[in-house]
């Protein structure tokens, strides 16, 4: 069964959210909490750890129907059905997505192409498990026969930017390896990672499903002749494995066949850090910390596929991101972890979101009439509070944020805790209520030798939405689970908005035109390009 090809713009429901929104012009969330003293309980959601309060939203319960009936009429429990199924829904590179079944721990088979892939997953779970084991404990060793002491995983988007954030996020749980990851072809970048090495005690893991990511394999040939001055040829076996299902070429670079981790057509490589591509992970943190990262997914999994719509955190997540991007033409949200250890999240999310569903083409092969995606972005508070907060609370944009924290410090100290928790929930609070020029006039904190002038620059609209996501503490399975909601959030909206969500062709224009450059480089050959970039081409190789 493929996707439902449905344009949302000609449903009922579409057209009754567009005229609701106008309804809706002169919302304000201090009044609706005013006037409906139980809003807060009835926009919330409870979760197996996770808490999410939505109330913070320019919504009411009509809002909430007309969105929820138009996932009934673009057949989203369809869609979810089918993508759980093994289903071929990215129909454009005619794969299956099945992320989901990497940490599922469901005995029902799991069939692709009439071949159940649940025994083949379960291999390479233990063979990652095997592997981590052997090189944490120290029994498998280097050529010289030190144990290893750095880990470099060398890929590029989905093949880095999952396993860096994982690591990143949970380094409270680390062991003693220490990891780097390169993946920018900018040779400073490189040789910054690697200058401080020691060769003999540093293990490369070269994650590339064809073997020919331009990016990847340029800088895993510049280790590997970095390695090679000073070791043997025959040392490469020790010290590198690879991620990928071109077995020719990853043994021509010296890989030998056992440390060659696979790769799966159905898996796309922005939801891949949860399959052999995510062997950083558990050589950062050992393999059951990754089993309980998967484990944290899995359960997400089965929440989104069974919950009804209205008690479903993904499903309720994408519904508020498609009313304001659709409805009240919002181009961007904010994503603020109140966590150090989530400083690379919002990053993550930047192409797990806009590489998914930066789509102009529907399913059905033509141009949709809609906005799609927005852009994402964010950095972990109160940091940010200093920097963009300024726009979220008086600019003239409209920006939605995510807020997300934890109920629990990872080092326990509960006075560092309270104080970041203290500015957690204070700033949804300003963002919503905000101060008007009579609490400035009036305040203590304002008043003084105030200028009557100078009022105004202290007023403050309010009225900003915000979702509050508050879990219990940030472990390897909480993780998981925050990770995956995300993912569904994703699918859900790409479904509403009728495109593959799973295909990135816009990616691939510019790699082939630099391709083109770097060849053209090399011939001296700057005629065939436009007159802009044949001056900056001709500038540059001066």
């Amino acid at each position: 069964m493929s996707l439902p090809k449905i344009d949302p713009s000609l449903t009922l429901n579409w057209k009754a959210l567009e005229a609701h929104a106008a309804e809706m012009s002169d919302f304000n969330l201090k009044t609706e909490f005013i006037q409906n003293p139980s809003r807060a309980k009835t926009f919330s959601l409870e979760w197996d750890g996770m808490f999410l309060d939505y109330s913070k939203n320019w919504i009411n319960d009509k809002t909430k129907s007309l969105l929820l009936g138009l996932l009934e009429e673009v057949k989203l429990g369809e869609a979810i059905e089918a993508q759980f199924s093994g289903d071929i829904i990215n129909e454009t590179e005619g794969r299956a997505v099945l992320h989901t079944a990497l940490r599922s721990d469901s005995e029902e088979p799991i069939v692709v192409d009439g071949k159940n892939i649940a025994p083949e997953i379960e291999a390479v779970k233990l063979k990652i498990q095997k592997f981590t084991d052997q090189i944490i404990s120290g029994q498998s060793t280097g050529y010289t026969g030190k144990a290893f002491t750095d880990v470099v995983n060398i890929g590029i988007g989905g093949s880095d930017l999952g396993p860096a954030m994982v690591v990143d996020a949970l380094g409270f749980y680390r062991n003693h390896l220490t990891m780097h990851f390169i993946s920018n072809v900018d040779g400073d970048h490189v040789f910054e990672t690697i200058k401080g090495l020691d060769p003999e005690t540093t293990l490369f893991i070269i994650v590339s499903k064809t073997f020919t990511t331009q990016e990847t394999l340029t800088n895993a040939t510049t280790v590997r002749q970095w390695f090679l001055n000073s070791a043997p040829e025959a040392a490469v076996s020790k010290h590198f494995v690879a991620v990928s299902t071109n077995i020719e070429k990853v043994t021509g670079f010296g890989i030998e066949v056992d440390n060659i981790f696979p790769m799966n057509d159905w898996v796309g490589g922005r939801f891949s850090l949860w399959s052999a591509v995510g062997l950083s992970i558990a050589l950062a943190v050992g393999y059951e910390h990754f089993q309980s990262l998967l484990e944290g997914a899995g359960a997400m999994d089965k929440h989104f596929r069974t919950a009804s719509f209205e008690n479903n955190m993904p499903v309720i997540l994408a519904c508020l991101s498609t009313w304001y991007i659709n409805f009240h033409d919002v181009q961007t949200e904010g994503v603020i972890p109140y966590s150090q250890y989530l400083n690379q999240f919002a990053t993550y999310l930047q192409q797990a979101v806009m590489e998914s569903n930066g789509k102009y083409i529907g399913r059905h092969g033509k141009a949709v009439t809609y906005r799609t995606s927005s852009v994402v972005w964010g950095e972990p508070g109160t940091n940010s509070q200093h920097a963009f907060f300024q726009l979220l609370h008086q600019g003239t944009t409209l920006i939605p944020c995510d807020f997300i924290g934890f109920k629990e410090s990872l080092y326990q100290n509960q006075e560092h805790q309270d104080k970041l928790m203290a500015n957690f929930f204070a700033q949804t609070e300003a963002l919503m209520v905000g101060k008007t020029k009579e609490q400035v006039l009036t305040n203590t904190s304002d008043t003084g030798d105030l200028n009557q002038d100078i009022a105004p620059f202290k007023v403050f609209e309010g009225n900003r939405p915000t979702n509050t996501l508050l879990l219990d503490k940030l472990s390897p399975r909480s993780l998981g689970q925050l990770i995956a909601l995300y993912e569904h959030k994703i699918f859900v909206q790409g479904v509403v908005w009728n495109i593959y969500s799973y295909d990135q062709f816009g990616v691939e224009l510019g790699k082939q035109l630099a391709s083109s450059v770097l060849s053209d480089f090399e011939n001296l050959n700057i005629s065939s390009h436009d007159a802009s970039t044949a001056q900056l081409m001709e500038r540059y190789k001066r």
